[in-house]
């Protein structure tokens, strides 16, 4: 009796959660976006690399300091741009500032244009086993814009490292992070490239934890999509409080 009645409370827990997810989704999906490169000169224009969301007032935009780190053929008249909507049809937006935290793997892109938004946590880190949600656009070149959910649990509250190949891969800043490592979440849910950026939210109110930013690669980066690990890493939301502190 009292494993069948153990069975029902989980069965009913599990179903809450699902409830509650399906009713945060209308109102986080608004306010996801995806980060592209666009070239006027280039066959397609546009080149979809990860994804981001807006944040409080509506016009700066939260990603990853790698989905934008690299530098752009001016030349050519490359930019970076944010793309809101969805489907075959998005808005495209000019980014007019950029400030970063190379150091977090933060970026926060400002646009004229301001978005519906997401509520983010406060800055303390969240207890393991939490229930999460993150939405965004998984192989984005592939899949195109629209938007998918993935849920799992906050799995361990552990130091990031970033390992190097050789020793020459050691440069300065590998060091001081291998040094004074920060603390990151891993994620018991799978996130795919162009995940990089996307919002992590409590299931349970939808506010903002963390920001997808990398993902555990078992033995080939060509293995991420057939034989994903399942794990998944995010940077814990109180490096962005800092980063939006920036003038």
């Amino acid at each position: 009796m009292q494993k069948i009645l153990l069975f029902i409370s989980m069965l009913y827990s599990c179903t809450l959660q699902a409830a509650d997810l399906v009713s945060l989704l209308p109102q986080v999906k608004p306010a996801v976006v995806a980060i592209g490169i666009y070239n006027p000169t280039a066959a397609p224009r546009l080149k979809l690399i990860g994804s981001g969301f807006a944040v409080p007032p509506g016009n700066r935009i939260a990603t990853n300091f790698h989905v934008v780190e690299k530098t752009l053929n001016s030349s050519q008249n490359e930019s970076y741009v944010v793309l809101s909507g969805n489907g075959p049809q998005p808005t495209m937006h000019r980014i007019q500032q950029t400030v970063s935290s190379r150091e977090h793997d933060l970026a926060l892109l400002t646009i004229a244009e301001k978005l519906p938004f997401l509520t983010l946590a406060d800055s303390e880190l969240i207890a393991e086993g939490t229930e999460i949600a993150f939405t965004g656009y998984p192989i984005t070149g592939v899949l195109g814009l629209y938007p998918a959910t993935h849920r799992g649990i906050i799995s361990a509250v552990t130091p990031i490292a970033i390992p190097a190949d050789h020793s020459t891969a050691l440069n300065p800043r590998t060091l001081r992070q291998l040094q004074q490592p920060f603390m990151v979440y891993q994620l018991d849910a799978t996130a795919y490239p162009g995940n990089s950026g996307s919002a992590v939210y409590r299931q349970s109110d939808g506010k903002v934890v963390a920001i997808i930013n990398m993902v555990l690669v078992k033995s080939s980066r060509e293995a991420v999509l057939s034989d994903p690990s399942g794990i998944s890493f995010a940077i814990p939301v109180t490096h962005l409080h800092q980063l939006l502190q920036k003038p």
